[in-house]
């Protein structure tokens, strides 16, 4: 984890040193940027990825709260993740249970495009299984096929869930939505290997990351939830598999994307927390995410790269400063 030893700050405590080598060396994070993160506020800042299809945005502020307080939102998760862009965030059981995905609706767009959906002419991210079965087993020309369509939807992400439990990575679905197959697994994969700092700092989450379920992290715990979510022009499904890792430095926690409806392929959001006694009682909380994207490639894609890559850092220094007020208030 995050070691505890400051680096030198005139005027006070600066940052541990662990985080000082990954704001210098990866984030690359200057002068300006540190100050304001010293004095309190939150800071972000694009990081080098392939423009092509991935978005990766830093992120840190100094809370001034307990690490429990944090763990313990996360862990309600239903609750800590709702409002704003967040229609739905539903905590899925151990094991999971069909009932998980009740309220799991798709929007009427999604079912019609579902309708004359076909392998590698689909707007919706389905495997080929998933949109054969979308063919086969509904209806069309029932009055009652949209109940039929989410009925099945359910069914579809209750079984991905519970073979990504049992199968890892290699259960992840191969979107067939276009020309060229996508298989999630690599593309996760790729993007974890554009992350040399989870080997330098955090080598287990890594491991743990790749090669779940075979990899275990002792003394984490984790659960899979799913959320209905206001995205860019579409309302989107997603669902994410969370880990939280906690020694007496500090805690990690790493959210990753295991299927969106919408846009992503995969991301993962990393947050470390820091403790740093010689600041005070509080904690760094310091993020990086990362996402990979089919809608940032051709000419459509390098017109629109450059908002969606303000999106997400106006989305990050957002979750920051939500995260701050409402930990301090408490």
């Amino acid at each position: 984890m995050i070691a505890g030893v400051v680096s030198p700050h005139a005027g006070g405590p600066g940052f541990p040193a662990d985080v000082d080598a990954y704001l210098t060396k990866y984030v690359k994070l200057g002068a300006v940027g540190r100050e304001q993160l010293l004095a309190g506020a939150a800071v972000t800042k694009l990081l080098d990825a392939d423009a092509s299809k991935e978005v990766a945005v830093f992120g840190a502020v100094w809370v001034n709260a307990p690490i429990d307080r944090y763990l313990a939102a996360v862990r309600d998760i239903e609750r800590f993740e709702s409002g704003g862009a967040f229609r739905i965030t539903k905590k899925v059981s151990s094991p999971p249970r069909l009932d998980d995905f009740a309220q799991l609706t798709l929007p009427d767009d999604d079912i019609s495009d579902l309708r004359s959906c076909r392998v590698s002419q689909c707007e919706v991210k389905l495997a080929a299984s998933a949109i054969e079965r979308m063919r086969r087993d509904v209806d069309w020309s029932k009055p009652d096929a949209h109940d039929q369509a989410n009925r099945l939807a359910r069914q579809i992400a209750f079984e991905y869930v519970t073979e990504y439990l049992q199968g890892g990575n290699q259960e992840l679905a191969v979107y067939r939505d276009a020309d060229r197959p996508t298989f999630v697994a690599k593309e996760f994969e790729e993007l974890v290997n554009r992350l040399p700092e989870l080997n330098e700092f955090v080598p287990k989450i890594r491991r743990y990351l790749l090669d779940f379920p075979k990899a275990t992290l002792p003394g984490s715990e984790s659960f899979i939830y799913w959320q209905d979510t206001d995205f860019g022009l579409k309302p989107t499904i997603r669902i994410n598999h969370l880990v939280m890792s906690q020694d007496d430095s500090g805690a990690i926690v790493a959210s990753k994307m295991l299927y969106a409806t919408h846009y992503f392929w995969t991301a993962l959001e990393l947050r470390v927390l820091v403790r740093d006694p010689q600041r005070g009682p509080g904690f760094w909380f310091v993020t990086e995410s990362r996402s990979r994207s089919d809608g940032l490639s051709g000419f459509v894609g390098r017109m629109i790269r450059g908002k969606v890559r303000g999106e997400a850092e106006k989305g990050t220094i957002a979750q920051l400063r939500i995260t701050k007020t409402r930990l301090e208030a408490k």
